[in-house]
């Protein structure tokens, strides 16, 4: 009898390890999974970043190509030389370098414009180059 309690004790115990975990395991287990958790929160933070600074940069390549514009539609033939300036677009103020050079063409001339976040243009977001032609009357 002393062998079927000991078989029974046995049977029981592995019972246990069978279908129950041990705390390292568990503990294991919620490790892994914070660290999982904690790279996923990372990433969609960053993606989020990300989101933000495209959407600034967008904005600020929409306002160079409507002060091109309004340059062509005003039929100025601008000055050769830095201009310093500022637009408001979406509830914000855009900052912008307009560069004017000379081209082989004399009715010609480059414009560039390049986008800052800021007044004190330090924080560079974007540029754009387009040519004007001098109308002819």
């Amino acid at each position: 009898m002393h062998t079927t309690d000991t078989k029974h004790r046995l049977d029981q115990q592995s019972y246990k390890k069978q279908y129950g975990f041990t705390l390292i395991e568990v503990m294991v287990a919620l490790t892994i999974i914070a660290i999982a958790l904690g790279a996923l929160l990372n990433t969609s933070g960053t993606q989020a970043s990300s989101a933000a600074y495209l959407k600034q940069k967008t904005l600020a390549h929409w306002v160079a190509a409507n002060e091109l514009t309004q340059i062509r539609i005003s039929k100025e033939f601008p000055d050769i030389g830095d201009e310093r300036g500022s637009t408001a677009m979406a509830n914000k103020e855009w900052y912008w370098i307009r560069t004017t050079k000379k081209t082989a063409d004399e009715n010609a001339r480059q414009v560039s414009f390049t986008m800052y976040a800021d007044e004190e243009y330090e924080q560079n977001l974007t540029s754009l180059i387009g040519y004007i032609t001098r109308g002819t009357q």
